[in-house]
C-alpha cells in the first residue's frame, strides 16, 4: 500500500481504524450513524452535492456562520462534493462505492439505481460491501413517502402520547426516530461487519423510521399488540407506575420516582410520611397506580415545603431516583459536575469546536475527535487522488 493510500484509509485510531465508509446519506439518521462509526476510527467520506447537506442551512443557531445542527452530527468526516448527474463525478462516486467497506444511503427506494449505486450493482463489483439503506417507510408500499421524523412521530402514534390529556398532541423535543434509526443502522452495520470477518461476504441492511419508531415505543406498542390496549396522552404521568413524574415543589418541579416497593418506602421516609408504607391503598405499585389520585396530593403537600434543589439533595443522600427538570445547558453543566466530561474539542488550534462526547467508553481503545465537521467538498482533491491511485494500481478496493 503506497503512502498516499495509507494516509487516506488509516486516519486516527480506534476499533474501526482502516474501515472506509462511503456516506451517501444526509440530514440526520445517516449522518448520526456515520459519526458514531467515525468516532470509533472509521474513515468516513461524506458525499455531498455541490449544494451541501441540507442541515448546513438549518439555522439558527450558528457558530461562526455554520449551523450548529450540521456541526453536531458531522465531525471526524471528510467531504467530497459530487454532482451525480455529471459523468466524471458519477465515476468517482462509483469508484468510491467499489473501494468502500461500508456504504450508507438514505435516498428514496430505487433512487440510486439510475446512477449505478444501488446495492445490486455495487455489490456485484464489491461483494464484501456492507450496504445500509435508511428510509422513512420501507421499500414497499411506503417507498414514495418522504422520510421526515415529524411525519413518523405523528404516523407512529408517538404524538398521541405526548402532551396533556386534554390538550393537543406534541412532537418530541428532538428528532427522536431519526436518532433511533441511526443507532439501529449502526448496530446492523457492525453486525454485518462481524459476519463478514467470518464469511468474507457483505450484506444488505435496511432500516426505516417507522419500524424504528414502533420498536422504540416499547411498552406502548406492546400494549397494543399484546394487550389490545390503545395508550393515550397522560401528560407526564406513566401508565404503569406511580409516582414516576415531575411533581411541584416550593420553587418549581422535581421528578419523583418509585419504581418498586423498596423505593416507595425510601421516598416515604425522606418525605416524613412513614404511615403511607402500610396503607393498603399504596401497598404495591399496582395499588399506587390505581390510586394515584389519592396518593399524589399527599406527596405534593410535603414536596411544596422545600425547593427542588433541597429535595434533590435529600433524594441523592437516600439513594432515591429523581431530579430537577433542567434546561439543556443545565444538563450539560450537571454532567460536567459528575466528571463525565460531556464536552470535547474537535480539531486543533483556532479551528477546534466544542462538541458533545461520544457516549461509548471502551477500555482497550477510545473514541477520538480528529476532524472538525468539514466544509462542502473540503477534501475533494485528496479523495480523488486516493481513488485514482487505487485505479492506477489495478486494485479498485485498495489494500486495507
Amino acid at each position: 500500500m503506497d503512502e498516499q493510500t495509507a494516509t487516506a484509509t488509516r486516519s486516527g485510531t480506534g476499533p474501526l481504524d482502516g474501515l472506509v465508509v462511503a456516506d451517501f446519506s444526509r440530514i440526520l439518521a445517516g449522518p448520526y450513524a456515520t459519526m458514531l462509526l467515525a468516532d470509533l476510527g472509521a474513515d468516513v467520506i461524506k458525499v455531498e452535492s455541490p449544494r451541501g447537506d441540507d442541515t448546513r442551512t438549518w439555522m439558527p443557531p450558528v457558530r461562526d456562520g455554520v449551523s450548529t445542527y450540521y456541526l453536531g452530527i458531522n465531525r471526524n468526516k471528510r467531504s467530497i462534493a459530487l454532482d451525480l448527474k455529471d459523468p466524471d463525478d458519477l465515476a468517482d462516486a462509483q469508484a468510491l462505492a467499489r473501494r468502500a467497506d461500508v456504504m450508507i444511503e438514505n435516498f428514496r427506494p430505487g433512487g440510486l439505481e439510475r446512477f449505478g449505486l444501488d446495492h445490486a450493482t455495487v455489490s456485484a463489483d464489491n461483494p464484501g460491501l456492507v450496504y445500509a439503506s435508511i428510509t422513512g417507510f420501507g421499500a414497499g408500499e411506503g417507498a414514495s413517502l418522504p422520510g421526515y421524523d415529524l411525519m413518523v412521530q405523528g404516523i407512529s402514534g408517538l404524538m398521541s402520547l405526548t402532551g396533556s390529556p386534554d390538550g393537543p398532541a406534541y412532537r418530541a423535543g428532538i428528532s427522536v426516530f431519526d436518532v433511533m434509526a441511526g443507532m439501529h443502522a449502526t448496530i446492523g452495520i457492525l453486525s454485518a461487519l462481524h459476519n463478514r470477518a467470518t464469511t468474507g461476504l457483505g450484506d444488505r441492511i435496511e432500516v426505516n423510521l417507522l419500524s424504528s419508531a414502533l420498536s422504540g415505543l416499547v411498552n406502548h406498542s406492546s400494549a397494543v399488540v399484546a394487550g389490545g390496549v390503545v395508550p393515550h396522552r397522560m401528560g407526564n404521568a406513566h401508565p404503569s407506575l406511580f409516582p414516576y413524574e415531575p411533581l411541584p415543589t416550593a420553587d418549581g418541579e422535581i421528578i419523583v420516582i418509585a419504581g418498586n416497593d423498596g423505593q416507595f418506602a425510601t421516598l416515604c421516609e425522606v418525605l416524613g410520611l412513614p404511615d403511607l408504607v402500610d396503607d393498603p391503598r399504596f401497598a404495591s405499585n399496582q395499588d399506587r397506580t390505581a390510586n394515584r389520585a389519592e396518593l399524589e396530593p399527599l406527596l405534593v403537600e410535603v414536596l411544596r415545603t422545600r425547593t427542588s434543589s433541597e429535595w434533590f439533595d435529600a433524594f441523592r443522600a437516600a439513594g432515591l431516583p429523581g431530579g430537577p427538570v433542567n434546561t439543556v445547558a443545565e444538563g450539560v453543566a450537571f454532567a460536567t459536575e459528575l466528571g463525565l466530561d460531556p464536552v470535547v474539542e474537535v480539531g486543533e488550534g483556532g479551528d477546534a469546536i466544542p462538541s458533545i462526547r461520544n457516549p461509548i467508553t471502551l477500555t482497550a481503545t477510545t473514541p477520538t475527535y480528529r476532524r472538525r465537521p468539514p466544509e462542502i467538498g473540503e477534501h475533494t482533491d485528496e479523495i480523488r487522488a486516493w481513488l485514482r491511485a487505487g485505479d492506477a494500481a489495478g486494485d479498485e478496493r485498495g489494500d486495507r
